[in-house]
């Protein structure tokens, strides 16, 4: 890999156009005049559920003549015709004479216009291009693009633990002002003493307070640096992974001379719980219920912002309207793709977008195993992107040139150097 590159990661899996799944179903060809009655009956006594997508009635022109044909109900695989169509659609055949086939359908509503032009070959479907109003679905500008490689950048200088163990890292932000809300690595086994609530709040609003980037006298928001040790990446590292091996904690509890372990704290769980805890530091007077208080922009569903500067907010001094929801319209981004626990974690945070750089081949939530931005049972749903990093830049930081913060409180931006 020689350049950056943001992949969308969608809903389903992509197949080639010509290569989609599809499914059995009866049709029988009906004349002009029955159709109203006969599509109404059929919608009552055999509609077709899971199959939204695909319109009930084909219209093909045949010398010059127009002829209709309708979908009966789905056949059953691997059945004879007379013990698959049901009781009701049989004698709606009988009674209307019909002479029934068995033809195929798309099996899923079309992700593209190249795969429904390519479904409509079987029989017509219905596409309906995506209307989620999140930026980055149809592509990155050049500037948003260079923000995404700078936080992408900084997530993987973390990636080195305190033992020199590869771990996975997070990193929270806000797109709104370019700004670093909290960042974390695995803490599957960190303390030699079990923490208490309150240490772990201390510990973990200090994280976030060095990570977040702060604004300078002049409104321009200072840079950060990176390390200058190189990472180097290889299949032994990843036993510590806490993502990539979300089953395997007991067998490393066995193996390690730490005297305290808790299989839950992956990078996303504790960047989640030290940016509960900024807020929580930024806001003390609103207490657990003050959430009920939050407002929101309209325009963008992302939390409203206060314009005062970096170091008033430490100071508590807010209105609660300025306090977020969670992390509403927040970015996060992580080095490896999260497992399930994490993936879950972030539907219930409300964040907007992920950003991961490395599949997880064998527990990966969001494309590799599963793709839970694609389970319409969730009340949230955000978008999922995969960066990819240029070998130069894993190989050694010497070529990694300064992440500079995008944006402060005021509007005034600094570039980033690529």
């Amino acid at each position: 890999m020689e350049t950056w590159q943001i992949i969308h990661i969608p809903d389903k899996p992509q197949v080639p156009p010509d290569q989609q799944p599809t499914v059995n179903v009866y049709a029988a060809v009906i004349e002009l005049k029955l159709a109203n009655s006969l599509v109404r009956r059929l919608n009552q006594i055999a509609p077709l559920e899971n199959l939204h997508h695909v319109k009930r009635v084909q219209k093909k022109c045949l010398e010059g003549k127009t002829q209709l044909s309708v979908i009966l109900c789905l056949a059953c695989e691997n059945e004879t015709e007379s013990n698959s169509i049901p009781q009701d659609v049989q004698e709606l055949i009988n009674s209307y004479q019909l002479s029934s086939y068995i033809t195929k359908v798309s099996k899923y509503a079309p992700l593209s216009k190249e795969e429904w032009e390519e479904q409509c070959k079987l029989w017509p479907t219905s596409y309906h291009p995506p209307t989620y109003n999140i930026d980055g679905i149809t592509g990155f500008s050049k500037e948003d693009a260079e923000f995404v490689f700078g936080f992408m950048k900084y997530t993987i200088e973390l990636v080195k633990s305190s033992d020199s163990s590869i771990v996975n890292a997070a990193v929270i932000v806000d797109p709104s002002a370019k700004q670093i809300i909290a960042s974390a690595c695995d803490q599957v086994s960190m303390w030699c003493n079990p923490p208490s609530e309150t240490s772990i709040e201390r510990s973990n609003f200090k994280q976030s307070e060095v990570v977040t980037l702060h604004a300078d006298s002049n409104g321009v928001a200072r840079d950060v640096t990176l390390s200058s040790n190189g990472l180097s990446i290889n299949q032994q590292s990843f036993a510590t992974i806490s993502c990539l091996n979300p089953w395997e904690w007991p067998q490393q509890l066995l193996n390690t001379s730490s005297c305290y372990w808790h299989p839950l704290r992956h990078a996303a769980i504790v960047a989640i719980e030290a940016s509960a805890a900024r807020d929580r530091h930024l806001f003390p007077g609103l207490g657990n219920n003050g959430d009920k208080a939050y407002e929101f922009d309209n325009d963008h569903s992302s939390p409203v912002k206060n314009d005062e500067e970096p170091g008033a907010l430490s100071e508590g001094s807010q209105s609660s309207s300025a306090r977020p929801y969670l992390c509403t319209g927040y970015d996060i981004y992580l080095v490896w793709e999260p497992c399930t626990m994490c993936a879950m974690a972030l539907v219930h945070q409300r964040i907007k977008r992920i950003f991961y750089s490395f599949p997880n081949p064998k527990a990966g939530a969001l494309g590799s195993v599963h793709r839970l931005q694609g389970e319409k049972s969730l009340n949230h749903h955000y978008a999922v992107f995969r960066v990819l990093i240029p070998e130069e830049v894993l190989k050694s930081s010497e070529t990694l040139p300064e992440t500079k913060s995008c944006q402060s409180n005021k509007g005034v931006e600094a570039p980033i150097s690529m």
